[in-house]
């Protein structure tokens, strides 16, 4: 009896404990792997499919930051990317406040609206912008592209802005009320930096999701000096199977590095929250 409850005991053990163990390690190699290949790749002279340590070169880097068409792709994307973040922070934000502060007739319908466009996928409504797009001749247009976006990615930003604006008192607004300031100041110069984190957390997530956005560019932009690098990496899928696989790591390394610099400096701000403990007593 003693072995056959030990036995049970150790089944239970092996089911609860280390079964798991082995489902996340299987998950985390099958993402390491690729991420070690991208690594080594980018500094191989010669890289192919398979994974190998490298005789260290830098070619790769030099070739792509060398490159002129490289450089404008880059320098697209940021514009479109930081353009689209700065328009969906400011116009999300205006968007939120009154949904936030005041009591609005139509206000529960109209948030239900929002939270339906968040879950529109961008692929159901190309074909009628696009249309609209070449009815308005805004095909081919960095702007264009931008305001699209930006439009896209508001619903989504005024959901999570107004619930970040929820979590501000009131009563901070009513004391600067109470000093003199307008409701736009009392907005700029005692919500808005309160709201840091949400301000972050939406700014990174919208120049994420345009930062690798490829199909949207590839549909509207035309002329290749106007793609961002989200389209144009797929340079390097050459004719005839034809992959420069090395400056393929390199391009996409490279590629990483302006969601990743944003990231970790919006961190601080993000990982703050919020902590208004004692900032309406008295």
């Amino acid at each position: 009896m003693a072995t056959r409850g030990n036995r049970i005991r150790w089944n239970f053990y092996f089911m609860g404990r280390v079964i798991p163990y082995l489902i996340l390690s299987l998950i985390g190699i099958l993402f390491v792997v690729p991420l070690l290949w991208v690594i080594f790749a980018a500094f191989d002279a010669h890289a192919t499919l398979s994974i190998r340590i490298p005789q260290a070169t830098i070619g790769n880097f030099v070739s792509i930051l060398t490159d002129e068409a490289n450089q404008r792709s880059f320098m697209n994307g940021l514009f479109l990317s930081l353009g689209q973040s700065v328009l969906v922070v400011i116009v999300a934000g205006l968007a939120a406040y009154p949904l936030s502060r005041y009591q609005l007739k139509y206000k529960r319908p109209f948030m239900y609206v929002i939270l339906f466009s968040t879950s529109l996928p961008l692929t159901a409504v190309m074909v009628p912008v696009y249309q609209m797009f070449a009815l308005l001749q805004f095909q081919d247009s960095l702007i264009g592209t931008m305001l699209f976006l930006t439009a896209s990615a508001l619903p989504y930003a005024i959901w999570i802005m107004k619930n970040f604006m929820d979590s501000v008192p009131i009563e901070l607004e009513e004391a600067a009320w109470c000093d003199g300031a307008s409701v736009w100041q009392g907005l700029r110069l005692v919500v808005a930096p309160l709201m840091l984190p949400g301000i972050f957390t939406v700014m990174i997530f919208t120049f994420a999701s345009s930062w690798g956005n490829f199909f949207v560019p590839y549909i509207l932009i035309q002329s290749p000096e106007k793609l961002p690098a989200s389209v144009s990496i797929y340079q390097f899928f050459g004719q005839y199977g034809l992959v420069e696989y090395g400056k393929l790591a390199a391009f996409s390394l490279l590629y990483t590095i302006p969601a990743v610099t944003l990231y970790i400096l919006g961190q601080r701000y993000m990982s703050e929250g919020f902590n208004f403990s004692g900032a309406t007593k008295g």
